[in-house]
């Protein structure tokens, strides 16, 4: 796993203006944030953006533990569910009594919450990595979520806590009430926990960290404890994942059991290494696109898992670097002005592997369909084409798109190997890979 989060550098020349295109990216990530609800005002979309700017800080604070740190952990969501389930305590409490705080500090109990839980076994789960960790932390996350059912008075049992985000003291007269205040506060601190936490990674601790993950020995012969290092981290983690909880619990008004289950880690774990944990904005890719999925697949589909399981498995054997190992791939032939030399292959390829995807998704589709004995519901909706399971011509259909795609997409997918290494080899005479 600490292979995957080490990608060796690409290039050599220096590219000018590494400042003034830093300070750019976070201007640009900001004034996109404010314009989004402006062109999608629609309450579906408002929905969703809140949804994925909580996935987004979550994914990047479990990147400072597999990403930077090489810990995987199986049990990210306790330190979520629990600043989720202190956001929603307080917010009681602010508004039973009246307290002069408002909304938008919420999240920073949330976040207190998650680093208290952090602190408090990070120091045994911390001494181990590898397996070990994985496996206490797996240990630690269930036995909480168990615990979540039995201390009703804490956690409220299966029904959880609810509460009301607009009892709370307003805010230049914003009573959060509305969605798209509430897409706002998210928008808020997603960008302050982003650039707090790419700010930690540029720091003594975040490069410590990375050394941590590549060799633990070399560290401590330079004089540093691995284990205070891996305990720093693990701190950190949990604060921005009670963060990312907190806004979970004002966006629902209600915090539960699911927050602390392993479904929830598992969402996390998905959406950092199909986006990619070797470079920061990797699992920002994969928050979107995993929460998108999520959205998308469980209206239409009774087997969205599989179709998540289908995805992580083939970024594990096709690339281990996510899609930003993917996309980073391709800057030296861009800078080389080379990358013209892929593309038409690219788009060739693109035909025969579309059709394999969906002779995929047919059989998958078909076979769930036929098996449930859905009646009505055994009807498949296919790029607007209708396909009905029972019938013989839509199960010759998907073969023919399965296998034909198959083996035509292999073909040019060797083709784009050969046009990769032409391109590769003129992006190397000028300089600009290693």
């Amino acid at each position: 796993m600490s292979n995957a989060a080490s990608p060796a550098p690409a290039v050599t020349k220096e590219e000018p203006g590494g400042a003034l295109s830093f300070y750019g990216v976070w201007l640009i990530a900001a004034a996109a944030l404010v314009v989004l609800p402006l062109i999608f005002s629609s309450g579906g979309s408002l929905t969703s953006f809140s949804l994925i700017g909580i996935a987004i800080i979550f994914a990047l604070s479990y990147n400072i533990l597999l990403g930077q740190t090489g810990l995987l952990s199986f049990g990210h969501a306790v330190q979520y569910g629990l600043g989720g389930f202190l956001a929603v305590h307080m917010m009681n409490a602010v508004a039973s009594h009246n307290w002069p705080i408002p909304l938008p500090a919420i999240p920073l109990i949330g976040g207190i919450g998650g680093l208290a839980f952090a602190l408090l076994v990070g120091w045994v789960m911390t001494k181990r990595a590898g397996t070990v960790f994985a496996m206490i932390s797996l240990g630690i996350g269930e036995l909480v979520a168990s615990s979540s059912l039995i201390l009703r008075s804490v956690f409220g049992g299966e029904s959880g806590i609810t509460t009301d985000r607009t009892a709370l003291m307003p805010l230049f007269g914003w009573t959060f009430g509305p969605q798209l205040q509430v897409y706002y506060l998210i928008a808020f601190w997603v960008l302050i926990s982003a650039i707090a936490m790419y700010a930690l990674t540029r720091t003594p601790l975040g490069r410590i960290c990375n050394a941590v993950r590549d060799n633990p020995e070399r560290v401590e012969f330079i004089g540093y404890d691995p284990h205070v290092v891996r305990y720093l981290a693990y701190g950190f983690a949990g604060f921005f994942a009670g963060i990312a909880g907190g806004l979970t619990a004002i966006n629902f008004e209600i915090a539960n059991s699911a927050y602390l289950g392993a479904t929830q880690s598992g969402f996390v774990l998905f959406a950092a290494f199909i986006g990619g944990t070797a470079y920061f904005f990797g699992p920002i890719l994969g928050a979107i696109l995993v929460t998108y999925l999520q959205l998308g697949l469980t209206n239409v589909t009774s087997v969205s898992l599989l179709y998540f399981g289908i995805i992580f498995i083939g970024i594990v054997m096709f690339a281990p670097g996510g899609i930003a190992g993917l996309l980073m791939k391709h800057r030296p032939l861009i800078r080389a002005g080379s990358l013209g030399m892929v593309i038409p292959s690219y788009l060739v390829a693109a035909i025969p592997t579309l059709a394999f995807a969906l002779g995929a998704i047919l059989t998958i589709e078909t076979v769930a369909r036929y098996s449930g004995g859905e009646g009505e519901g055994s009807t498949i909706n296919l790029l607007g084409i209708p396909f009905v399971a029972t019938a013989p011509a839509t199960w010759a259909a998907a073969a023919f798109l399965l296998v034909g795609g198959y083996l035509v997409a292999r073909l040019t997918w060797l083709r784009v190997a050969e046009a990769w290494d032409r391109a590769a080899t003129v992006a190397r005479d000028r300089g600009y890979l290693a």
